[in-house]
């Protein structure tokens, strides 16, 4: 692979460069150097370990996870993993991992996050206000929360989630440190190391938690799939970028103007 096609699978499969570190035996200081621009021309033993844990990453679909201990781990990304707290990961894993490691838990499994883009900054940031004026405008009892906010989603030990953008309609204990179980609308803008996971495993876990509405923010695409999870009949919506979206869960109070979202971004030079 060249060093651009690195980058690609890298992203392509949401490994860190802590994990490519400990898997393929390159110091952290440099895989940092090397998907961080700073090294142009990395030797070719350095390329050729990194490539073998990319590409075994990519051929077995899995997820390769480097345990709170140190230890690294392979997991498939089952999406119905049935708890066994002898093999999986439990939440006071997830608050061992170090500070700067930013990691969401789904049954067991570690998933890593990375820091957004800033196209995908810029649509939450604009949608956080689209939603908070809808609330306000309504006299609703809703709250609009911005991630990073931890939601223990199934109230168990084995998964904590992190939704871009989430309202909670509900009482709830505003002084916890993170939200239990599943708020009413979830928000989600995909990036290259997070889309399978959210167009499917998130999916799967929000409807099954009771999530009432799941959005997913698709940049290039330039879609919004609308999941109004408690409607009969249920099937995905699908808007484009410019669309007035109804939010679900006002009861057509409240509808979400898209195109405000899409001016901002092309004011910032936005071209997907």
């Amino acid at each position: 692979m060249t060093l651009k096609e690195l980058k690609e699978k890298k992203l392509e499969t949401g490994l860190t460069n802590a994990m490519i570190s400990k898997v393929s035996g390159v110091p952290l200081s440099t895989v940092e150097k090397i998907f961080g621009g700073t090294t142009k021309a990395p030797r070719k033993a350095t390329m050729e370990a990194i490539e073998r844990v990319l590409a075994a990453e990519t051929s077995r679909t899995l997820y390769t996870h480097v345990a709170p201990t140190g230890m690294v781990m392979d997991t498939p990304a089952t999406y119905n993993a049935s708890p066994n707290p002898k093999k999986l990961y439990t939440i006071d894993d997830y608050y061992a991992l170090p500070e700067d490691q930013r990691m969401e838990l789904i049954d067991g499994v570690f998933y890593d996050i990375g820091a957004p883009a800033m196209a995908h900054q810029l649509i939450i940031g604009e949608l956080y206000l689209l939603f908070r004026e809808c609330t306000d405008a309504h006299a609703s009892n809703c709250d609009v929360i911005l991630s990073p906010c931890d939601v223990r989603l199934d109230k168990d030990n084995y998964t904590m989630v992190q939704p871009d953008l989430l309202v909670i309609c509900r009482e709830y204990d505003t002084t916890g440190i993170r939200y239990e179980g599943a708020p009413d609308l979830t928000v989600e803008v995909l990036s290259p190391s997070s889309r399978k996971k959210d167009m499917f495993l998130k999916l799967y876990k929000y409807q099954n938690a009771g999530v009432r509405e799941y959005w997913i923010v698709d940049s290039k695409t330039k879609t919004v799939i609308v999941h109004r999870l408690e409607a009969e009949n249920y099937r995905p919506e699908i808007y484009g970028f410019d669309a007035v979206i109804p939010v679900g869960i006002s009861g057509g109070k409240c509808s979400i103007d898209f195109s405000r979202v899409t001016r901002r971004l092309e004011l910032r030079g936005w071209k997907e």
